[in-house]
């Protein structure tokens, strides 16, 4: 091999053993509800002490955590996640009850020359949680054993889980609650963005997080922000030490290696914000986030349209069109003379507005009658846009329209006969030939 090829072939070498590799998944948005709602976190750890001073290493294969909500709250939904270091355990209980992901995640580092797994999971378990009810959670057989030796030479063996719980009552403010999830982690520095919010009121807003691998004792640049502003919670939260085995909730100091907090985050967004960026900064601790809860008042209408039936004459280009306006998954009302207009072929061919004000999870039905322009030909796309200038603010502004394809009636061509020959017979009868 000549020599600057095996040069070039030590430096490759070199570069894949010291690099920073990551494996991961970005946190994206993962549901959204719009309505009178709120969350909580109920969740526990695995690992009997903070594993950066354990003498020798150990991780739990059970745990348990209580859920106590407030009389008039109402379970919408429950998720419930479980992490750990190495390449995944996908069979474990939860009250004895036998869980499968849904959807699973991974992050994988080469911490200088060593390569580490680290996974999480995620199942849909509402129809468990609302049967449960208030009481006792428990988790089992979540066994990361196999993989404790190799990560207890970095101090990342751990594991954990929790239950993100979306609840309602009708009580509370009209609040547009987001969920984010994936695997992003430090050290250094990882920057998120939350998209998809719609701040009308920034008051009471708040945000959770569940992170995993936090140290206690280790804080050096340390920080968690919003928009720039760092968020603390002291003295549960300092600002220097974000992820620091704690949880909000419970007020917990021994939730070790994970993290289940919320912070106020009312000073640090601005109305008419749709985006925020959370950044996360350590100059040596392993963090890594799993899932990010957002809670804003939010009252907003949410307009869509659909075209429900067409009606057709022959040889005509008269049409009747029923279409239905829907404020539905909204927080808001939406108003009266909303404008819808109708389309042929991107040709304007009428404009409508709301009769009356649509309720939440309201719709109005309107039947219409159009005539065709003579440059629109058969078959063609009929569309339907309701807020077509986006004049009333709503949570989402990229459902506004439906379509259709309208292929007109028209008689069939009936082609003249020939002319034919008669051999008279007189008395006004005679032979006509129809063999050609």
């Amino acid at each position: 091999m000549p020599l600057n090829r095996k040069l070039r072939c030590l430096i490759y070498f070199i570069s894949v053993l010291f690099s920073p590799m990551v494996i991961a998944q970005d946190i994206s948005l993962y549901n959204q509800f719009n309505g009178r709602y709120d969350f909580t976190f109920i969740g526990n750890t695995l690992n009997p002490e903070e594993n950066s001073f354990q003498l020798a290493p150990s991780v739990y294969t059970s745990s348990s955590a209580i859920l106590n909500l407030a009389s008039g709250n109402t379970i919408e939904k429950a998720y419930l996640y479980w992490a750990g270091s190495g390449l995944g355990d996908f069979d474990i209980k939860l009250n004895n009850i036998p869980i499968r992901p849904d959807r699973t995640f991974s992050y994988q580092r080469n911490a200088t020359g060593i390569i580490l797994d680290y996974f999480s999971a995620f199942k849909d378990i509402t129809d468990l949680v609302q049967q449960i009810g208030n009481g006792q959670y428990t988790i089992s057989d979540l066994d990361v054993s196999p993989y404790i030796a190799q990560h207890f030479i970095r101090r990342t063996n751990f594991a954990g889980w929790a239950i993100i719980i979306v609840y309602k009552n009708e009580t509370l403010p009209l609040n547009q609650l987001n969920i984010y999830d994936g695997m992003q982690a430090v050290p250094d520095v990882v920057n998120i963005t939350l998209s998809s919010l719609n701040v009308i009121d920034n008051q009471n807003a708040k945000i959770g997080f569940l992170a995993w691998e936090g140290d206690k004792d280790i804080l050096i640049n340390e920080t968690l922000r919003i928009n720039g502003n760092i968020l603390s919670n002291p003295p549960l939260n300092p600002a220097n030490n974000a992820f620091n085995g704690t949880n909000s909730i419970t007020g917990s100091t021994t939730l070790y290696n994970m993290d289940l907090d919320v912070y106020d985050i009312q000073n640090n967004i601005a109305i008419g914000d749709t985006s925020a960026t959370i950044q996360l900064t350590s100059g040596q601790d392993f963090v890594m986030i799993n899932a990010i809860v957002t809670k804003l008042n939010s009252q907003l209408p949410d307009a869509s349209v659909s075209i429900d039936n067409i009606g057709l004459s022959c040889n005509s280009k008269t049409v009747s069109i029923d279409f239905t306006v829907y404020n539905r998954e909204s927080t808001n009302p939406l108003p009266q003379g909303t404008r819808i207009n109708l389309y042929a072929n991107e040709a304007l061919i009428g404009t409508y507005q709301t009769l009356t004000t649509i309720p939440i999870d309201g719709s109005e039905t309107r039947s219409v009658t159009v005539v065709l322009p003579e440059a629109i030909v058969s078959p063609f796309t009929l569309k339907a846009v309701v807020d077509p200038d986006n004049t009333v603010a709503e949570i989402h502004e990229d459902n506004n329209e439906a379509s259709t394809t309208v292929t007109l009636i028209t008689s069939p061509q009936v082609n003249p006969l020939p002319s034919l020959k008669v051999c008279n017979k007189g008395y006004g009868s005679g032979y006509y030939d129809f063999s050609g």
